[in-house]
């Protein structure tokens, strides 16, 4: 009975504050009856019974949603303030992004190579010919380029590299030796997680000294390592831009996983090259027999190779054939025609020289893209 006494008071307040101008109303009517002036007092309680109506429905509504009556008188003001903000919103129209597709060259870089595994650069625009989804394109434009690239080097100083780190240091040694001068290089070493080790420089005396300080040790993270190396790419120099993965291959603390990183490279404008350094003999792990496999697949989509070397004289070579690759390629450049159902398009480039076989040579690129006007997923939404 005591706790309720207080809630029996304010309802009795209440009652009498609601209730109290309709009795008044009703007095005053019938005073007003009897003067034939009931304007004269109806007007002003009317007026006053409206203000204290809209004052209490407004009041709960104007503390729920401060913003209400703000965004009703000041909306213009408001939106134009939050444009200034974000800056304008484009907008474009279906026929506008189906012409910017229509006039766009796609470009495709091609690295070819004979039966022992040589550069061939001695091809003309008529041996080849393109297909995207299925449909044969026209070839528009033709270059065999030789420019300076962007390099980042993906290291690997996991623990499972420890009997490997003397071949991986020789490897990095091998490629510079290969190096055009012009290049620009970073280096990104990973374990447990990627570290961004050597920033764009020219100087490949940084790199080589910042990897004979590091000590092999803890996990591997090889799909970060790559996904950090990718998202270095849009400050570095060159248009031209190419990672270097020196590793055995093995994953087993990456938070992304093989297939996001595969679509990633697919969709992005990196060549991806791998030295991939395997245990020699028969006693191999089971993530080491994964690793190059791992390697390929992620290279390929990128029309980058895998060179798997088991022993440090076989470094040298398979340096030399990465560093002639990534300078020893064709471009090829067409405007897409066809359908547009599909949002990914496969590519598929032949090799069709006069008098030699197709089996004479083997050719690497990519094999798909996603179009420019379509916005690149990232690795957390695959």
């Amino acid at each position: 009975m005591q706790a309720q006494k207080p809630c029996l008071l304010v309802s009795r307040r209440l009652a009498r504050f609601l209730f109290a101008p309709v009795s008044n109303f009703k007095l005053q009517s019938s005073t007003a009856r009897r003067s034939r002036k009931p304007s004269v007092i109806a007007r002003p309680w009317l007026a006053r019974c409206c203000a204290m109506l809209v004052g209490g429905l407004c009041a709960p509504g104007a503390l729920a949603r401060p913003q209400s009556a703000a965004s009703t008188s000041f909306g213009s003001a408001d939106r134009a303030q939050q444009t200034q903000r974000a800056g304008p919103i484009p907008k474009q129209s279906h026929s506008e992004k189906s012409m910017r597709m229509s006039v766009n060259l796609v470009l495709v870089p091609v690295v070819v190579t004979d039966l022992r595994d040589r550069p061939v650069m001695n091809l003309r625009s008529e041996d080849f010919s393109i297909l995207e989804d299925g449909q044969r394109q026209q070839i528009e434009y033709f270059a065999a380029e030789d420019a300076p690239i962007s390099v980042g080097l993906v290291l690997d100083v996991s623990k499972s590299m420890t009997s490997k780190f003397g071949m991986e240091r020789a490897a990095v040694n091998e490629f510079f030796r290969n190096a055009n001068e012009q290049d620009d290089y970073f280096a990104i070493t990973f374990a447990d997680q990627p570290k961004l080790a050597v920033t764009s420089t020219q100087s490949i005396d940084a790199i080589q000294s910042g990897l004979a300080d590091e000590a092999p040790d803890g996990y591997t993270a090889l799909f970060d390592a790559i996904l950090e190396g990718r998202d270095q790419m849009p400050s570095a120099p060159e248009r031209r831009k190419a990672l270097l993965i020196i590793s055995d291959g093995v994953d087993n603390h990456s938070r992304h996983h093989l297939k996001q990183i595969r679509r990633l490279v697919q969709d992005s404008d990196v060549e991806v090259y791998a030295i991939c350094l395997v245990d020699a003999g028969p006693f191999r792990t089971l993530e080491g027999s994964h690793g190059k496999r791992w390697l390929t697949e992620i290279t390929n989509a990128s029309g980058g190779q895998t060179i798997a070397v088991d022993s440090q004289e076989k470094i040298p070579e398979a340096a030399a054939t990465i560093s002639r690759e990534m300078r020893s390629r064709y471009v090829l450049g067409y405007r897409p025609v066809g359908s547009r159902k599909v949002v990914r398009r496969k590519i598929k480039v032949e090799i069709t020289p006069r008098g030699v076989t197709r089996s004479a040579f083997h050719a690497y690129y990519k094999s798909g893209y996603l179009p420019s006007n379509l916005k690149t997923p990232s690795a957390d939404q695959n």
